[in-house]
């Protein structure tokens, strides 16, 4: 059932776009419209981002390991000495048990004798250190480390993000689903005016009929010498304004044909019969929706969902402002090396190893940065919620609006018909009189005319009821597209 309900629209697709003659039901349009609606695919599409955007999140809380390497080409060579390093030596002494240096003595007092310039000892043995021994050739540096980062607390940030993209996913499920109420209340207007110009021109066409008869009649009565010219010029001049309302009515047709097919994602020249032309299924006009709880209402309505899933977003924005303010502890480990390698004394070759251990921060002060960051939040939230009551008020009037506009349809429709029936009637007790010769002419066309009004009026009433209680069902969230 699943698959012949998805192929349908394409299999009529297929049928509509080889030109041929198709009856088309609402339901098809609105599947066509569905399908083809650019603006639902972007929809469509934001969905598919959020839903990324919501893994990207959860990722957060595993760890997360990185690669980097750096290059770099030095002019000089790295010297540890400016000169030759001189090292003054100790030797052992057995009678003190203790190490001492070797510096130079007066014979005479066994003083050490000291260096007037530098005013230490003057060492009698030297280590020499050459400055060669302590250079090293780094004009090409190789470096790299493989780093592992696992989160441990944050602040409760990866929380509140894992929480915002889950219901940016749903706001975008919402925001999608009002697009799509949109396209078919656009769908079914295009679809009940068509229907309503098709009545309309098969009236025009029965109105142009009745005057081209009326005008015969008189042309006979006229060749009897029973009617003056008079009679003639003035139901042909009816009859012109009807042949010119009936153009009007055939134009306004094919636009209408236009607009619906280019709604509903078709070339505008596609050639479609409506199944609802008869407008048998307008005439029964059936019942509206039942107007329920108000708190259904709102559960029900789109635009309200995504306003509730702002304020969850906004609530959380403030617990991720929040988190800049608590400590954040983060376990690292890594495996880094180079070339030359400070390991083995800057060796030309590659060396490396591991290390491991934690990161921890603690914010101390920021003079009320994060603080006001924490306050913004909260007075965006406050708006939200603000907003959210706001637009509740509008669902309240729009509901209310459609209530009275679907009741005032309804009465309207009724008083149409009375007035059908009575300028039914009325034309019949004119052809009738006419025929017997008791009324005239003018009296004919005027009957005709109001026949025509009545007519016009209860097409217009049909559809109006049909529009009402679609647009009831809009605002009281009960389109199950």
């Amino acid at each position: 059932m699943h698959y012949r309900n998805l192929l349908l629209p394409f299999a009529l697709l297929a049928c509509i776009c080889s030109q041929a003659q198709t009856t088309v039901s609402i339901d098809s349009c609105r599947n066509l419209a569905l399908r083809h609606n650019k603006a639902i695919a972007v929809a469509d599409q934001s969905i598919v981002g959020a839903g990324y955007l919501h893994k990207a999140a959860k990722a957060a809380y595993l760890p997360g390991i990185d690669f980097a390497a750096t290059y770099m080409y030095n002019q000089h060579k790295i010297a540890l000495l400016g000169a030759d390093a001189k090292l003054p030596t100790m030797s052992f002494d057995p009678k003190t048990q203790s190490y001492k240096y070797n510096v130079l003595t007066n014979p005479e007092t066994g003083a050490p004798i000291v260096d007037p310039k530098t005013g230490t000892p003057i060492p009698t043995e030297v280590a020499v250190i050459p400055k060669e021994a302590m250079t090293y050739d780094v004009h090409n540096v190789v470096a790299g480390a493989f780093t592992l980062t696992q989160p441990i607390y944050m602040g409760g940030s990866i929380r509140a993000m894992n929480e915002i993209t889950k219901y940016a996913e749903q706001l975008a499920t919402s925001m999608r689903n009002s697009a799509v109420e949109d396209v078919v209340y656009s769908v079914d207007e295009a679809y009940w005016t068509v229907v309503s110009l098709v009545q309309k021109q098969r009236l025009a066409q029965s109105y142009a009929n009745l005057l081209d008869t009326l005008y015969s009649n008189v042309q006979d009565m006229y060749t009897e010498g029973v009617a003056t010219r008079s009679d003639v010029l003035s139901v042909e001049v009816k009859r012109n304004q009807a042949q010119v309302t009936l153009t009007r009515a055939d134009n306004g047709l094919s636009l209408a044909r236009m607009a619906l097919a280019q709604v509903c994602g078709l070339p505008v020249n596609t050639q479609m019969t409506l199944e609802d032309e008869e407008l048998n299924g307008v005439r029964d006009t059936g019942t509206a929706p039942a107007v329920t709880n108000m708190e259904d209402v709102y559960a029900r309505r789109q635009d309200l969902a995504s306003l509730r899933t702002g304020i969850k977003i906004f609530e959380q924005q403030e617990k991720l402002a929040r988190s800049a303010m608590l400590p954040k502890l983060a376990l690292v480990a890594s495996w880094s090396f180079s070339n030359p390698n400070t390991i083995d004394g800057f060796e030309k070759r590659f060396g490396g190893g591991f290390s491991v251990g934690a990161v921890l921060q603690v914010p101390i002060w920021h003079w009320g940065g994060n603080l006001n960051k924490v306050r913004a939040a909260q007075a965006e939230t406050a708006a939200q919620r603000l907003q959210l009551e706001d637009a509740q008020t509008m669902v309240d009037l729009q509901v209310s609006q459609a209530r009275f506009r679907y009741d005032e349809a309804l009465k309207t429709l009724n008083m149409t018909r009375t007035n059908l029936a009575s300028a039914d009637q009325n034309l019949q007790n004119a052809t009738f009189g006419f025929k017997e010769g008791v009324l005239t002419s003018e009296d004919v066309t005027a009957a005709q005319t109001a026949w025509l009004e009545a007519h016009s009026e209860e097409i217009d009433a049909s559809i109006g009821v049909q529009l009402c209680r679609v647009y009831l069902g809009k605002v009281l969230g009960l389109m199950k597209y």
